[in-house]
């Protein structure tokens, strides 16, 4: 099981943020790929935002009123395979493991025999 991230897409030539108006779902609810999972409202229009995927909704990221930028984390699910969230993870991890693993040469003992 992994975990999948849908950030809000960018819904208009333009612009940079929407106003969440609707949720669809609920944390705990499944859901199939395409189905609707809330509505943001622009200057320009109204919405609909769809599941790429299908999950179970673990984290909603925005109250109903709340303006969000456009590219900002706004659902959270678990789903079947390694999702998008772990691969992340996994690589910055394992650079900061690497790094660790280097060791870095520290300065040569300069002792002076007299």
């Amino acid at each position: 099981m992994g975990e999948y991230v849908i950030k809000l897409p960018d819904v208009g030539e333009g612009v940079a943020e929407a106003e969440l108006v609707e949720w669809q779902v609920k944390v705990g609810d499944l859901v199939r790929e395409d189905a609707v999972l809330a509505a943001v409202m622009t200057d320009k229009a109204t919405v609909e935002i769809p599941s790429p995927v299908d999950g179970e909704i673990v984290w909603l990221g925005a109250e109903i009123g709340d303006t969000v930028a456009i590219g900002s984390p706004i659902v959270r699910l678990k789903v079947a395979g390694e999702g998008n969230v772990k691969a992340a993870a996994e690589s910055s991890g394992g650079e900061a493991k690497a790094t660790e693993a280097t060791p870095t040469p520290g300065p040569s003992p300069q002792g002076g025999g007299g």
